[in-house]
């Protein structure tokens, strides 16, 4: 048996169990009452959930193993991976494609199913049923088995002779494999692919846990004892999810050169959209357990969560986006078996809410404006119009591909600025969410009567108009304006953090424990006020001030908000002095870039080069002159250093630059400083094309003798010597072969030397040239003769253009409350969470009493 069959039978093994597994739990939990159960087909649901889990583990060690051991015979690993990959990066292969995708989020489901076997207890059985039921839908996505024209799932063990039959090479060879694979996405090559996508989809898996507690309550007729084991759960996925999130932000702001963290793209969207209801459930679920009130609300979104998280799984997975997203997966034809399990999912969840809906107890409190449950709900409610909106326009390609399927054409298009159209809406839910979470975490701790309800509120909003009056002043001392939204998120951005802060310090006054929704308010607070002074008052410091277009072929937006760099010339930009100091590779055993000058490039493999000098960081050196390297040859980083025209301070970034054909020609991606205040944000924008020879003058020739000079129009340069060099440039010689390495020194400007090693090459009898460059100069200079008798030497010498970049730099203001506000965020949380670890079983009465303790001081 191979290890792609040995695989595919452990999916098929995984499968049956997760059959198996919820078929027992569902029998298990057929008694009326919570907790009676039959012993011997709950024995069955564990059996089979604990078969299944091993048999995903042994799916998922397999596939690794192929991947690892660079098995080109099966598709997966051709098409994701490739020989030069290090091994955190074919850890990354694993999830790039959709069979390895799901494979993480079933894996992530066995590690909680585990979880919820220790922990639900009498909620096991109904729970699990739920669970094992899930898993069995994920399962049959990567089972690859077809019965006639019907295909059940896609394997990742499929082979690539079964792939693509119609390949040429295979009725030549039926047994040829590829020496290498594809390699992984150039963008994906990132330690945030590492870590992004497991969290992302650990995050998706806990929505499954409140929704299969929900599902249990319903069918068990439990109206309300689900709600304190969801509320917990619920608060590790809304944590989990967000900052899953907020990774994808940061990583697209590093990564991707557009110079912001989120570009509404339809499949960030798709995740967002759960986020947002996800959190708004939560509230609900809060509602109900302190106020009694909003349980059918609290079913409806925990509900609703994981049928999005189903729906994003669609719109991502179907191909329906098609070029609307640049995340998402291209159709393996499961895209009619992801709707059947949509449809599956919204029926059932429908139809048990329909059936239950009128048992579920309802509040008959008259809620008023001083009653903090009221600002709750109107919070959630705004949580939801936002995600409705975000999900309607995101939306418009499944709607334009089900019309269509009944033959009717629609003409519905997604708006041509995206940005602008989100934006303008979104802006205004999160002036909703800062003042509504400001208010109900002042009236949560306070009696709820109008006396008390001003003298909370009067300090936090005196220092909120103080504050924002004093910004929007420094705004326009600086030449700017603020426009009527842009007034409102700042007022209530900090009004959301001083409330909360206000809180948060007469809790630790009166020795009350703190209040973790109050430090994820503060931290979503400062997370809006990070994404008004970044985004809307990004400053361009790049701007072409020399009157002159760089190339009438560029888009206008290079020509005028980028700056031309001509190699180590002094360029001023903005408060800043650049220097462009030359390419720069990443070695991997050197924990700094490699100038690409100490590097001569092997000829017969571009993974490796010969060390031209010793290479060092600080004292200690890591490869000398001579020595063979692996490098990275996909990415050129280019050297810049910054230095302030006013303080002298200086520092160095590296923006990386990679010419991509496949991928739409340069791709580029930014180097960040970052300061308190600001980053410094800059990258690449245009780079001569290192795929085109360059256009070299006709080689001026030079003949002379050891220590004699070369004139070189501007500069000029000093033959040392000549010596033996069998191992220079790889050139693999053999022992009858002669390679004779010119040492010349040139000089440059401010009296800059560089040493240019040109090989003159006899192999087999024919003989070669090996040029050497100095980038900096734009000179080439080849060793064309030896005349031994003579002892003279020639020397050809050509000019190009001398190397340069095209940089954009902008300045983002404050972005650092964007990040720090992520992390208050997960914290309040982890805080939140601890807590609820913590109560007791009487949460409601615990969590009453505490309140009026705070009340009453």
């Amino acid at each position: 048996m191979s290890i792609g069959d040995w695989g595919h039978l452990s999916v098929i093994v995984a499968f049956v169990a997760a059959v198996v597994s919820a078929f027992g739990y569902y029998m298990a939990a057929r008694g009326r009452a919570l907790g009676e159960v039959d012993p011997a087909w709950l024995k069955l649901g564990r059996g089979g959930f604990a078969v299944h889990s091993l048999a995903v583990i042994s799916v998922i060690v397999t596939l690794f193993a192929i991947i690892y051991g660079h098995r080109y015979e099966y598709y997966y690993a051709w098409s994701h991976s490739s020989n030069h990959l290090p091994v955190y990066y074919m850890i990354s292969c694993f999830w790039e494609g959709q069979e390895g995708s799901f494979l993480l989020w079933i894996f992530w489901h066995v590690l909680l199913g585990a979880l919820l076997m220790r922990s639900a207890r009498q909620w096991e059985a109904p729970v699990m049923a739920v669970f094992a039921g899930v898993q069995l839908f994920l399962m049959s996505m990567i089972l690859g088995v077809t019965f006639g024209s019907l295909k059940i799932g896609s394997s990742p063990f499929i082979l690539m002779r079964e792939f693509m039959p119609d390949l040429p090479v295979y009725k030549l060879n039926p047994d040829w494999v590829p020496q290498d694979g594809k390699g992984l996405n150039a963008l994906l090559q990132n330690y945030w692919m590492v870590i992004h996508p497991p969290t992302l989809f650990l995050g998706f898996a806990l929505t499954l846990v409140p929704f299969a507690y929900a599902i249990a309550g319903l069918w068990k007729g439990e109206l309300t004892k689900w709600v304190q084991p969801a509320i917990r759960w619920s608060l590790w996925g809304g944590g989990v999810l967000g900052i899953g999130i907020m990774m994808g932000a940061y990583w697209a702001y590093e990564t991707l050169n557009f110079g912001g963290y989120w570009n509404w793209d339809p499949v960030e969207n798709a995740v967002y959209i759960p986020w947002l209801v996800l959190v708004a459930g939560l509230h609900a679920l809060v509602l109900w357990q302190r106020g009694r009130t909003g349980l059918r609300t609290a079913f409806a979104l925990v509900v609703t969560t994981f049928l999005l998280v189903l729906y994003a799984t669609f719109l991502t997975r179907s191909g329906v986006l098609g070029n609307a997203s640049v995340h998402s997966f291209t159709d393996l034809g499961l895209s009619g078996q992801l709707i059947v399990y949509l449809a599956a999912f919204v029926v059932l969840s429908v139809g048990m809410l329909v059936w239950r809906w009128q048992q579920i107890p309802v509040s008959e409190k008259e809620l008023t404006m001083y009653n903090p449950e009221l600002w709750v709900f109107i919070g959630a409610t705004v949580l939801c119009l936002g995600a409705f909106q975000v999900l309607v326009t995101t939306s418009i390609p499944v709607y334009n591909a089900f019309v269509g399927f009944f033959g009717v054409k629609s003409n519905l298009a997604l708006p041509a600025d995206q940005i602008a159209h989100y934006t303008k809406i979104q802006l205004w839910m999160g002036v909703g969410v800062a003042v509504l979470s400001g208010i109900a975490q002042l009236m949560w701790w306070q009696k709820n009567d109008k006396e008390s309800v001003t003298n909370t509120f009067t300090i936090p909003a005196m220092l909120t108009l103080l504050g924002a009056a004093l910004v929007i002043l420094l705004v326009r001392q600086n030449g700017q304006q603020m426009s009527l939204p842009y007034i409102a998120l700042l007022t209530t951005g900090l009004f959301g953090v001083l409330a909360n802060l206000s809180m948060l310090l007469q809790l630790v006054r009166r020795k009350v424990r703190l209040s973790g929704g109050a430090v994820s308010h503060i931290g979503i607070a400062l997370m809006l006020l990070g994404i008004l002074a970044s985004a809307g008052y990004s400053n361009i410091i790049s701007k072409n001030t020399s009157g002159l277009l760089y190339s009438r072929e560029m888009p206008e937006e290079i020509n005028r908000d980028n700056v031309l760099l001509w190699r180590n010339d002094v360029t001023k930009m903005g408060p800043y002095e650049l220097t462009y100091t030359g390419q720069y590779f990443d070695v991997p055993s050197v924990p700094e870039y490699v100038n690409k000058e100490l590097l001569f490039p092997v000829l017969n493999d571009e993974y490796k080069a010969v060390a031209r000098g010793e290479i060092k960081v600080g004292d200690k050196s890591y490869y000398k002159a001579g020595d063979t390297l692996e490098i990275r040859p996909e990415d050129t980083y280019y050297r810049v250093v910054y230095k302030h025209q006013n303080s002298g301070e200086e520092f160095v970034l590296f923006p990386r630059a990679q010419v991509n054909e496949e991928m739409g020609g340069l791709l580029a991606s930014p180097d960040i400083k970052l300061f308190w205040d600001h980053d410094i944000y800059s990258h690449v924008s245009s780079v001569p094309d290192p795929t085109k020879e360059k256009d070299w003058s006709e080689a001026k020739e030079f003949v002379v003798s050891m220590n004699d000079t070369l004139f070189l129009n501007d500069y000029f340069a000093v033959f040392k010597s000549a010596e033996p060099a069998r191992n220079t440039a790889g050139l693999g010689l053999g022992k009858d072969d002669i390679a004779v390495q010119g040492d010349i020194i040139v000089y440059g400007e401010k009296g800059r030397q560089y040493h240019v090693h040109p090989v003159f090459v006899v192999r087999n009898g024919m003989v070669g040239r090996v040029p050497d460059e100095v980038e900096d100069l734009g000179l080439r200079i080849t060793f064309d003769n030896i005349d031994p008798q003579k002892g003279k030497f020639t020397f050809g010498v050509s000019t190009t253009q001398k190397d340069y970049v095209i940089l954009k730099a902008m300045e983002k203001p404050f972005i650092n409350l964007l990040w720090s506000g992520t992390l208050l965020m997960g914290l309040g949380f982890a805080i939140a969470i601890y807590q609820r670890g913590r109560q007791p079983k009487v949460a409601p009465a615990a969590a009453k009493a505490i309140i009026k303790q705070v009340q009453a001081a």
